[in-house]
């Protein structure tokens, strides 16, 4: 098989088990969005996605990002999923249309301070660290509240929702868990501020995407289960 149908069969599968575990969770397949985490993925190959029909894609270096939307057509979306260096965002926050790792009051503050002189608005997402590892990056979950309140005063920057990551383990309950917490921290967030509206949940990989929609993923970063 050559590469693009092996990928059109994992896209296949893939788009199955979204619209399944919407139609079981009783969610509209149109909530949940396919993000393709490109990390790993060279020019051709997103190319060949493209032309597949996928649109948006997520890069975890900034150079690899600056390089691969150039080769690629102008209505390509862009997403950041890597840990944003403050070095780093003049390349990303002009290709991005979201940078989904924000943890920082001082990148939000470096990322309002270059939208204002591009006269853009930056959509991010806030991410939290709900597995408890120190390899990850993120809030942890204390601070989400007051860090909101700091993050909602710079006029340049739209937060759009939160991120996390699940431990890397077989246990479907843990990983569960930290997406259950994660959708309860943003029912809180909007139950206490009625003006915040936190549209996105980007919480879901390869290997547990399924577990992420039931528990209300809204974007899915899906990488290799679309090239393997």
């Amino acid at each position: 098989m050559d590469e693009i149908n092996k990928i059109k069969e994992n896209l296949k599968k893939i788009r199955f088990n979204i619209k399944d575990t919407c139609s079981r969770t009783g969610r509209d397949v149109g909530s949940v969005r396919l993000l393709i985490a490109s990390k790993y993925a060279d020019v051709e190959q997103i190319k060949n996605l493209y032309m597949l029909g996928l649109r948006e894609f997520g890069e975890n270096r900034a150079e690899d990002m600056a390089k691969k939307s150039e080769a690629i057509e102008k209505d390509a979306v862009w997403h950041f999923i890597g840990h944003l260096q403050s070095n780093k965002i003049k390349r990303v926050v002009p290709v991005a249309e979201c940078i989904h790792s924000v943890d920082s009051i001082n990148t939000i503050s470096a990322i309002d301070s270059y939208c204002k002189k591009i006269n853009k608005i930056q959509k991010i997402l806030i991410e939290v660290n709900l597995s408890g590892e120190d390899t990850k990056y993120g809030l942890m979950a204390n601070d989400v509240n007051n860090f909101f309140k700091d993050a909602l005063k710079y006029n340049n920057i739209e937060i759009n929702g939160l991120m996390t990551m699940a431990p890397f383990t077989e246990d479907t309950e843990a990983i569960r868990k930290v997406f259950k917490n994660l959708r309860l921290i943003k029912e809180d967030l909007e139950s206490d501020n009625r003006n915040l509206k936190l549209k996105e949940l980007s919480m879901g990989m390869s290997n547990d995407y399924v577990t992420a929609i039931e528990e209300g993923s809204t974007i899915i970063r899906i990488g290799s289960a679309v090239f393997r």
